[in-house]
């Protein structure tokens, strides 16, 4: 991929797939359906395909935590009272070793619709992430399908003591598990929780709450993995021999390597010590050394450090240019393109090029959600910053190309302006595009067929720009009537030249000359220049500038 944009398409199976449009609120997965892997079919692929995506994350594909009863193949029922939602969050792991059994047709045979699926993304020449989740595991985890050698988490602990470097968890001796407190609220799934799980010794809840009854806003349905830290003595550290812990998530990720795997997402990395990253990523990238770890970050301070210590390939660029860009759509009073000049200037400089950026995903808000921008169109400028900005991946999330709203009350989801992934769900604008499985975008408006077309020919350009993948950046400096809603930089290497200039102003149009330095106009030209969103070209005479007139809430990027 050295020589192309990296360009991901994040789905949930159990969402894209799902033609089932009933969408009661908490509703069973007989009542509101769910995608299967065997839905992302041939031509499914071929229209993510159309978007330049060259990577697809599947997320929720391990099996996770659910009120779904797989009892007959051998699956315990989980307990309510540590179950988000009826179909569970992707990130309560129950199972390191198997699918998600909604996901099949054939539940018995889960492992090989998977593995089929593996094989028609490889076919259709794309290559496929899933989540690396290492921070936490269910509490209900138990691996009913794991290789004979593999010991479970846990079963080897000594749960007298707090802490141990060779545990697993960590306990809180002597008390057993609580079941969180909080305000009572009658739902569909109520008759289903009793107030108990039986937990003795209570272990530490996954977002590091050493308490045996976390509260309801702590990840209460999940347990902390032990990776060698004493959080309650000063963070002291046990690393050598290698804790247990540590050689059972190689065999994990070795495992889905196996498979076929191409990336794994790493959920919440910084949860994790570098030193585990800096041993078991080369060690997996022995097996497959063209796989790619991105970890999910949200401390700038540290970004480096997981990059060269904890050998990373890419890293969110969430706290920086999602949160500035966020503002800017929503025309927020603070708003400003300063911190565009932040991340690439100071931020991320020098390892720009490692930032995964992205406008949406399964943990933020959809765009066109009321509580966001309730407008897909008005982040398409942010959009062109996130895909033009530097030559690391950009990341989509299905739905976000036609203007998904995230609206309803879908269950413990909430009306949250996110699309649930607790719960068993159609989703509206997607399933438009899906149209009963053609996959063809017949059933789509034409405002949200604009939409998509937008986004495909954006990426089409970046991903086979020499400037974008290659070049340098300079940034141009305030001209004619730019104000703090409106920015222009200029992408050039040895083969191409972009200018880029994007207008967040909901009122002004954005007019300027904009003048092209020495240094820039050196590099090979293009002639005639062109708009490339557009594909027209722009009766602009060869000179040392470029006149630029731009409407409120868009964006130009012009080859010359």
């Amino acid at each position: 991929m050295n020589d192309k944009q990296i360009v991901i398409y994040q789905l949930l199976p159990r969402l894209f797939g799902n033609k089932n449009t009933r969408n009661i609120p908490y509703g069973t997965i007989e009542q509101n359906g769910s995608g299967k892997f065997n839905d992302i079919t041939d031509q499914a692929l071929d229209g993510i395909k159309e978007l330049h995506v060259n990577y697809v994350w599947y997320t929720g594909a391990i099996a996770h935590a659910s009120l779904t009863d797989y009892s007959r193949y051998g699956i315990k029922v989980d307990d309510a009272d540590v179950v988000k939602g009826r179909a569970g969050s992707p990130y309560a792991i129950r199972d390191y070793y198997d699918v998600n059994p909604d996901l099949a047709v054939d539940v018995k045979n889960r492992m090989k619709e998977f593995e089929a699926l593996v094989k028609r993304t490889h076919a259709k020449d794309l290559k496929l992430i899933i989540d690396f989740v290492p921070n936490h595991v269910a509490r209900s985890y138990h691996s009913y399908a794991k290789p004979k050698n593999v010991v479970d988490f846990g079963s080897k602990d000594d749960i007298k003591k707090g802490f141990s470097p060779a545990n697993d968890f960590y306990y809180i001796p002597g008390q057993k598990f609580l079941v969180p407190q909080h305000e009572p609220k009658q739902t569909p799934i109520s008759g289903l929780q009793d107030g108990r799980f039986d937990e003795y010794p209570a272990k530490a809840t996954g977002n590091n709450a050493f308490v045996a009854q976390p509260k309801y806003d702590d990840w209460f349905e999940t347990i902390k993995l032990n990776y060698g830290i004493d959080y309650l003595n000063g963070e002291k550290n046990y690393f050598d021999p290698i804790p247990p812990v540590w050689v059972k998530m190689r065999d994990i990720l070795i495992f889905w390597t196996k498979k076929g795997i191409d990336g794994f997402r790493c959920d919440m990395a910084e949860m994790v010590p570098i030193a585990f990253w800096n041993w078991v990523i080369p060690q997996v990238k022995q097996v497959n050394p063209d796989l790619i770890f991105i970890g999910e970050a949200y401390n700038p301070k540290v970004y480096k450090k997981y990059l060269d210590e904890g050998k990373f390939d890419y890293l969110y660029d969430k706290v920086g240019l999602y949160d500035g860009l966020k503002k800017l759509i929503r025309n927020e009073p603070n708003a400003d393109v300063s911190v565009i000049r932040q991340v690439w200037q100071a931020e991320s400089a020098g390892f720009g090029n490692h930032m995964l950026r992205f406008l949406e995903n399964h943990d933020e808000e959809r765009i066109a959600s009321a509580g966001f921008a309730g407008n897909a169109e008005l982040a398409l400028p942010a959009m062109v910053v996130s895909a033009t900005l530097g030559s690391g991946p950009v990341m989509l999330y299905f739905g976000q190309e036609v203007g998904e709203p995230g609206k309803g009350v879908e269950g413990f989801g909430d009306d949250d302006n996110r699309t649930t992934i607790f719960d068993y769900w159609g989703v509206p604008n997607h399933q438009k595009w899906m149209n009963n499985g053609a996959f063809d975008g017949k059933k789509l408006n034409e405002n949200q067929k604009k939409l998509r077309a937008y986004y495909q020919q954006l990426l089409k350009v970046t991903t086979q720009s020499d400037a974008v993948i290659h070049g340098d950046i300079y940034e141009v400096p305030q001209v004619g009537n730019m104000n703090n809603r409106m920015y222009a930089f200029i992408r050039y290497s040895g083969k191409q030249r972009l200018l880029v200039v994007v207008n967040f102003d909901r009122s002004q149009s954005l007019e300027a000359n904009i003048e092209i330095p020495d240094h820039v106009l050196k590099v090979k030209s293009s002639s005639p220049v062109t708009d490339l969103l557009t594909d027209k070209k722009l009766n602009i005479p060869a000179g040392t500038n470029i006149p630029v007139k731009l409407a409120p809430v868009s964006a130009q990027v012009i080859e010359f």
